[in-house]
C-alpha cells in the first residue's frame, strides 16, 4: 500500500526531478508477413502494425492522465526485416517505407525493427538491408535501424564492421541537410538484446511472443536529487541510496507496464530499468557521477563512479519488477546528457575516455559527433574496438556515431528534442585501414567452448 508520503514523493519526483517513463515500446512479430511476393508482403506487415498498435498511443495516453507519469514515447519494434527481405528477395527500402507509413498512422515517435544479426555471418537478405540503410532512412521519418555484428559466442563479424562503417557515413552524407539524422537513428550492436525497448536499437527478436508491450524507465534527475540530500556518506551507503531510488523509479515502470498490457490485451515483457538522460537541465547522468564526487565528469574517478552508479541501479530495480530486461543500467549518449555536453565542451570528456566508460556502462559509444571528413574505415575501427569490450566482458555494447558532414572538431550538431545537441569531439585519423580490410571473423573468447 502507498502512504501520504510515498504519494508525495512520487509528485516531487515528477513535476521536479524530471521522472517519466521514457518509452511504451509493443514489440510486434512480422514472422508471419514474410511472403515471396514483396508487394504482399510489406502489405501485410502494414496491415498487422495498424490492427495491434492502433491503440498504442491513446493507452498511453490515457495512463499519463490516470496516473499523472509521463509516458515521453510511445513507440514500435517490429522483427528484424532481414528476416523478410531474404523471403521476398526484393529491395528493402520498400519494407522501410512501410514501416514508416504504419508509424504514421498509428501516431508512434519511433518504430525499430530495419535490422540484421550477422554475428557469425550474412544469410539471404542481410547484406540487402545494410547496404539499403542510407537510403532507408533518408527517406523515412520514424525508421530506426540497428546490426549485430558481433557476441560472445560467435567473434566479430569483421566484414559486416567494415559495412557497417560505410553505412553510417552514408546515411550521414544523405541526411547533411538535417543535422546527418539519419546516422543519429543507426546503431550497431555487440551481443544485441532481442527485447529492447530503446531506440536506435529496439528490434522483436525471434524468440519473443507474438506481440508484448516493453517499458523503458527513467530518472537521473531523481538519483542526484537523492543523492544531493545526502552529506558525509562513505561509497557503500551512497550505493544504498542509489538502490533504494532505483526501486521507486523501476516500480512506476512495473505499474504503467503491466496496466499497458492488460488495456492492450497483450503480454507484458520486461521493464528496461535505465537511467536514459536527457537534454533538461537536471536530468543528467554525468551530474550524478558530480554528485558522487567528481569535479567533472572525465576527471579520473569517472569509469569507476559509473560502475557503482551502473551495479546499484540494477540491484536496486530488480526487486520491483517481475521482469528486467533490454538495456539495464545507466546511459551514456553524449548529446542527451546536459553533463557530458559540458564536459565535450570544455575538453573534460574524450572519446577515448567515454570508450573506457563504455566498459562498466549499459551501452556503448551513443550519440557521439565526430568530424564529417572520419574515414569510414575509422568508424568502422571505432565499432571494432567497441564490439571487442562487448565480446571480452560479455556485455552489450553499441556505437552510435555522426560523422558531422562539412563541420569540423569543436563545432556543433543540433537534433532538437531527446536527440539534443553537443560537440563534435576529435577523433584520432591514424589509419586502421590494413587492419579493416582483411575481412574475416575475430574468434569468439574460449569461454564461448564451455557449453
Amino acid at each position: 500500500m502507498l502512504n501520504v508520503s510515498d504519494i508525495l514523493e512520487t509528485i516531487t519526483m515528477i513535476q521536479d526531478e524530471n521522472l517519466d517513463i521514457r518509452t511504451i515500446t509493443m514489440g510486434i512479430s512480422l514472422l508471419d508477413c514474410a511472403d515471396g511476393d514483396e508487394a504482399r508482403s510489406c502489405r501485410k506487415v502494414y496491415d498487422k502494425i495498424t490492427r495491434l498498435a492502433k491503440n498504442l498511443v491513446k493507452t498511453g495516453e490515457d495512463i499519463e492522465a490516470k496516473y499523472g507519469i509521463p509516458i515521453i514515447n510511445k513507440r514500435i519494434s517490429v522483427t528484424p526485416v532481414a528476416i523478410l527481405a531474404a523471403a521476398s528477395g526484393g529491395d528493402p527500402v520498400k519494407y522501410a517505407k512501410t514501416l514508416d507509413r504504419a508509424a504514421r498512422e498509428v501516431g508512434v515517435n519511433f518504430v525499430g525493427g530495419f535490422s540484421a544479426l550477422v554475428h557469425k555471418g550474412f544469410s539471404k537478405g542481410d547484406e540487402a538491408l545494410i547496404r539499403s540503410i542510407p537510403e532507408a532512412l533518408s527517406e523515412t521519418q520514424f525508421v530506426c535501424s540497428s546490426v549485430n555484428i558481433g557476441s560472445t559466442s560467435a567473434g566479430i563479424n569483421l566484414d559486416a564492421v567494415k559495412m557497417m562503417g560505410e553505412a553510417i557515413l552514408e546515411a550521414a552524407k544523405r541526411t547533411a541537410d538535417r543535422e546527418c539524422i539519419g546516422a543519429a537513428k543507426l546503431v550497431v550492436f555487440c551481443n544485441a538484446p532481442e527485447d529492447n525497448p530503446f531506440m536506435a536499437g529496439a528490434f522483436h527478436g525471434p524468440g519473443e511472443p507474438e506481440c508484448v508491450i516493453n517499458v523503458g524507465v527513467s530518472g537521473p534527475g531523481v538519483v542526484r536529487s537523492a543523492l544531493s540530500k545526502t552529506r558525509g556518506l562513505n561509497i557503500t551507503e551512497i550505493s544504498d541510496v542509489i538502490k533504494k531510488t532505483a526501486f521507486k523509479i523501476t516500480r512506476m515502470g512495473q505499474l504503467v507496464g503491466a496496466e499497458a498490457a492488460e488495456m492492450l490485451g497483450v503480454p507484458f515483457g520486461i521493464v528496461d530499468l535505465s537511467l536514459a538522460p536527457t537534454p533538461e537541465v537536471g536530468d543528467s547522468v554525468a551530474h550524478i557521477l558530480e554528485e558522487i564526487g567528481l569535479e567533472q565528469c572525465g576527471a579520473h574517478g569517472t569509469t569507476a563512479t559509473l560502475a557503482l552508479l551502473n551495479d546499484a541501479v540494477k540491484k536496486g530495480g530488480v526487486m520491483a519488477s517481475s521482469k528486467v530486461g533490454g538495456l539495464s543500467g545507466a546511459f551514456i549518449p553524449v548529446s542527451e546528457d546536459a553533463g557530458m555536453i559540458e564536459a565535450a565542451r570544455s575538453g573534460a570528456l574524450s572519446i577515448e575516455k567515454l570508450e573506457a566508460m563504455t566498459s562498466v556502462c549499459s551501452v556503448g559509444l551513443d550519440m557521439v559527433i565526430i568530424p564529417g571528413d572520419t574515414s569510414a574505415d575509422v568508424i568502422s575501427a571505432i565499432i571494432a574496438d567497441e564490439a571487442a569490450i562487448g565480446m571480452i566482458n560479455s556485455k552489450t555494447t553499441a556505437v552510435r556515431v555522426i560523422p558531422a558532414i562539412g563541420k569540423k572538431a569543436g563545432e556543433e550538431l543540433n537534433f532538437g528534442g531527446l536527440l539534443g545537441s553537443g560537440p563534435i569531439m576529435r577523433v584520432s585519423t591514424l589509419s586502421p585501414s590494413r587492419f579493416i580490410s582483411r575481412g574475416g571473423q575475430i574468434p569468439a573468447p574460449i569461454q564461448s567452448l564451455k557449453n
